[in-house]
């Protein structure tokens, strides 16, 4: 089977209308740049329409806006009004009763060519107006697409700031005994559903990285037993080594442009960073020291590089032109840093600091303002999403006697570090990579 017919969600929906409500004066707002204490109580009722997809997307759209810790869905059991009517307006009151400050409605409507059509309404309750009013019209397989770009659009008008919920995440999927763990390339929707394993786990994949069209993934596999990047095509599901280098490439990550790929090679026991142009496979070294140079990634402007190196005697956090000129140190401080990510924003790098216990943390891109926002047995491997306000990691669970407890579990947290969570995922996992939103 190929990977088109596994992925339908990531391609386009094949039709989309919209049409966007300002209201006179809108009361519902969260500023999430301040941190947010108590969520936003808001009301989604199942969509109307006659057919159990406007159940499913209403359930989605609650689920994520949970996630994100912002909103608190209100139970649908102490809803006063039953909508019949989206182009109605609700009866404001009965939703302050319950104290809801936000309503969603929406219809799902099965349409004669076989297509659905979704509609929704975003009220703010105390402000009674309008807020956003979007309509969708796509394949009934792709509902639980629309679900999620309903979520980012209500994400945004109240917040500000763009969504995430549209989004997927290229993962390791982890199965076996402990000393023969069986690792494939795997994809799922952020919230964790529709996974899709893209190798069988016949060798070993590590560190996968999206494109910035979500098309294709670079990671480091061991096929015939030599490590090398890869990259993945998702929708042929073909695979092609990056290079014909004698010895180990790893790391791979993506320009901002997709044009090129910069990855860490292996010569003589020593690593530096090199980056290959995509369109003429030619490389140019960036880094050339005695100390393990690898985990580079890009600022979302593509002018700097962010890495960790030994250079210094430990494991630390640098920051460098794209070109490798200027290279300072940013990391200091006690115990040893790495797996360093630019922010989409631009505004802070995530990373791993190992100590007493591993910690995911953000510093600003010179090294100020460090924070560690988690703190585990083995909590490493940060990734951004796409809007730079929550990041996902690996925590890795400690074997207790006898070997239970271990295992690999895909964790999310905001940069507030107050909204922690496990992301479901088939079995244990490892490793994520977030895409941006989808196209």
């Amino acid at each position: 089977m190929s990977a088109m017919s596994k992925r339908p969600l990531l391609f386009l929906l094949a039709a989309l209308a919209a049409a966007f409500v300002t209201p006179a004066s809108a009361a519902l707002q969260i500023r999430v740049d301040q941190g947010v204490t108590e969520p936003i109580p808001i009301a989604i009722p199942d969509f109307i329409g006659g057919s159990t997809v406007g159940r499913d997307i209403a359930q989605v759209i609650r689920g994520d806006l949970e996630r994100s810790g912002l909103f608190s869905p209100l139970p649908p059991t102490s809803f006063i009004e039953r909508v019949a009517d989206i182009n109605v307006p609700p009866r404001f009151g009965d939703w302050r009763t319950i104290q809801a400050q936000g309503l969603v409605t929406g219809q799902a409507i099965a349409q004669p060519d076989g297509r659905i059509r979704v509609d929704f309404r975003l009220w703010d309750i105390f402000g009674e107006s309008q807020m956003v009013g979007l309509q969708y019209s796509t394949t009934p397989e792709n509902w639980r697409r629309i679900a999620h770009l309903i979520s980012d659009s209500i994400y945004e008008r109240i917040t500000g700031e763009k969504g995430y919920f549209d989004t997927r995440v290229v993962f390791i999927a982890e199965s076996g005994p402990k000393l023969n763990r069986r690792k494939r390339l795997a994809v799922m929707d952020q919230d964790g559903a529709n996974p899709v394993f893209l190798t069988q786990g016949d060798y070993l994949v590590l560190t996968p990285r999206f494109n910035p069209t979500a098309q294709m993934i670079a990671y480091m596999s061991y096929i015939q037993g030599r490590p090398r990047v890869y990259l993945f095509d998702l929708e042929s599901g073909r695979q092609e080594m990056l290079g014909n280098f004698p010895t180990m490439t790893f790391s791979p990550r993506f320009s901002p442009d997709g044009k090129s790929i910069v990855m860490a090679l292996e010569t003589n026991g020593n690593s530096d960073i090199y980056l290959m142009d995509l369109a003429t496979r030619t490389t140019k070294r960036l880094t050339n020291d005695p100390g393990i140079d690898t985990a580079p990634s890009f600022s979302p402007d593509g002018r700097q590089i962010t890495f960790e190196s030994s250079r210094g005697g430990a494991q630390q956090i640098y920051v460098m032109n794209a070109d490798g000129s200027n290279v300072r140190r940013i990391s200091f401080g006690a115990g040893r840093n790495g797996t360093p990510v630019w922010s989409p924003r631009g505004d802070l790098i995530a990373f791993t600091k190992i100590s007493d216990t591993f910690h995911v943390g953000v510093m600003r891109p010179d090294g100020s303002g460090e924070r560690m926002l988690t703190t585990g047995w083995q909590d490493e491997g940060p990734t951004w999403a796409p809007n730079g306000r929550v990041i996902m990691f690996t925590r890795t669970l400690e074997t207790r006697s006898g070997g239970a407890g271990a295992g690999s579990q895909i964790w999310s947290i905001d940069i507030t570090g107050r909204n922690e969570r496990r992301v479901l995922s088939p079995g244990d996992a490892s490793d994520p990579a977030w895409s941006p939103l989808i196209q």
